[in-house]
């Protein structure tokens, strides 16, 4: 028969919760393992009864009053939140801004090049920046630019939407887009 050997925690694990020690309130609500309420009792009721099971006595809500304190595992606690918090994390998507460049001289087959790579990213569910500068004497052909962007916003219709028309920033024009919301 081997024996088993109780550790209590002393010092704070945690910065959102207290256990054991050091929870400083007279009177605690106590809440066992399975989720009945032992009603109102002192600390050191509520820490013997803790030891009795073998469990650590944990403050849950400390500015109720009295402070709530649960009788739980708290290294088991602490493993489930943080897999919780992991499952949340992989579910989160991040979103980038893709940017693709685009010149006031480009021919229909180029553009249809880079609609196609654009879609890609817009697919993935990324923002999509479309730039084009304007160098040198290019600037004279605003309206050309302007026909290059709409033909571009023309060729990701299907798979995004334009959040902001192509407006002048500098020596260049830029557009945004973002994903088509599937309804």
């Amino acid at each position: 028969m081997s024996a088993v050997c109780f550790f209590r925690r002393y010092r704070t694990i945690s910065k959102e919760a207290f256990i054991n020690e050091e929870i400083r309130g007279k009177e605690l609500r106590v809440i066992d393992t399975d989720g009945t309420q032992l009603g109102i009792m002192s600390r050191q009721e509520a820490l013997d009864l803790s030891e009795q099971k073998k469990l650590d006595l944990v403050c849950i809500a400390p500015k109720a009053n009295p402070p709530v304190c649960k009788i739980l595992d708290y290294g088991k606690y602490k493993y489930e939140m943080s897999k919780r918090e992991k499952e949340a994390r992989k579910k989160q998507k991040t979103m980038q801004v893709k940017e693709i460049r685009l010149s006031t001289f480009i021919e229909d087959h180029d553009i249809m090049v880079k609609a196609k790579t654009a879609s890609k990213f817009l697919q993935d569910g990324d923002k999509l920046k479309v730039s084009l500068r304007f160098r040198g004497r290019e600037r004279d052909y605003v309206s050309r630019g302007m026909e290059v962007m709409d033909k571009f916003a023309e060729a990701v219709a299907d798979v995004g939407t334009v959040d902001r028309k192509p407006k002048f920033e500098g020596r260049s024009l830029t557009m945004t887009l973002s994903p088509k919301k599937d309804k």
